[in-house]
């Protein structure tokens, strides 16, 4: 099976999220092209039997490049079997009004681009503090201590479950 992947990503954790889900999927022996959405859109989907999108969530929406992948391309989306890895610092909690507010947030992406996925999987994120400038690093400490995790605003911290991504792809595909 052909598998497009395609993804935005602001920090990193996205794409180490779809890298994963490249490398799985291609040990089951499928062939797989990862595509960052922010390098073009030149890209014919045609040629795929699913695809994966993956975005991560800052300040209430995916990335702007995402939602005017999906837009553009929702016509051929709707024709494969889609997977909508939804990528969040929210959804490594267990607040329901966060995951209320993850809800809406892929319901306002599927009106404004005009594609609603097959399957949505939210996926927890990481805080990337080495990475962040000092007010951003402000803010996701502050963010971090209302949610009351703990965070070393030197390190990076992983939420991701991987072992939970892998049986999603394995349900997804079929395997």
């Amino acid at each position: 099976m052909k598998v497009l992947i395609a993804y935005a990503t602001t920090e990193g954790q996205t794409r180490k999220i779809v890298r994963y889900v490249a490398e799985w999927l291609t040990t089951k022996g499928h062939s797989v092209e990862l595509w960052p959405v922010a390098e073009g859109d030149d890209l014919d989907i045609a040629g795929f039997d699913r695809a994966v999108l993956a975005g991560s969530v800052h300040i209430g929406r995916f990335q702007r490049e995402l939602e005017l992948f999906a837009a553009k391309n929702r016509a051929s989306l709707d024709q494969l079997e889609t997977l909508f890895l939804a990528v969040s610092l929210a959804a490594a909690g267990d607040d329901p009004n966060d995951w209320a507010g993850l809800e809406d947030i892929v319901a306002k992406f599927s009106s404004k681009t005009g594609w609603t996925p097959k399957r949505v999987e939210h996926v927890a994120g990481a805080f990337r503090f080495t990475q962040y400038d000092f007010f951003r690093s402000w803010a996701m400490r502050w963010i971090a201590a209302q949610k009351d995790h703990e965070v070393d605003p030197n390190a990076d911290k992983e939420y991701t479950d991987w072992k939970a991504l892998a049986d999603t792809l394995a349900d997804w595909i079929g395997a």
